[in-house]
């Protein structure tokens, strides 16, 4: 079993910062993929970055330029440092992992969430 915590989110004003974290654990091979992903309130889960385990990064384009994503393999972990927020920003914000756990057996993770307020 892999779990994912994230930790970082909070209530800022427009045009500030955050740094989102999250720690993956378990009995893990590797992780392959890494991400985050955001639900605003009433609408769709929504890809925010991701990035593999060679540093390759993709970025939806409401965030090019703004957000930042990378990780630490030997850490198992991955953050995102958010600038320049805006209201839309505001969402649940949630870790993503896949990779092989024991015996290589594939595995998906998802964390609980963490909540990003930007206040106009």
């Amino acid at each position: 079993q892999v779990q994912l915590v994230e930790s970082g989110g909070g209530l800022v004003q427009v045009g500030g910062s955050l740094r989102l974290s999250c720690a993956a654990s378990g009995n893990m091979t590797s992780i392959n993929i890494m991400g985050w992903y955001r639900q605003p309130p009433g609408k769709q889960r929504e890809l925010v970055a991701s990035i593999t385990s060679d540093g390759n990064t993709n970025y939806a384009d409401s965030v090019k330029g703004r957000f930042a994503v990378s990780r630490n393999n030997a850490k198992n972990t991955m953050d995102l440092e958010m600038n320049s927020l805006k209201p839309e920003d505001t969402a649940v914000y949630y870790c993503y992992a896949d990779g092989r756990a024991a015996w290589y057996r594939v595995f998906v993770s998802w964390g609980q969430g963490t909540q990003v307020t930007v206040s106009a």
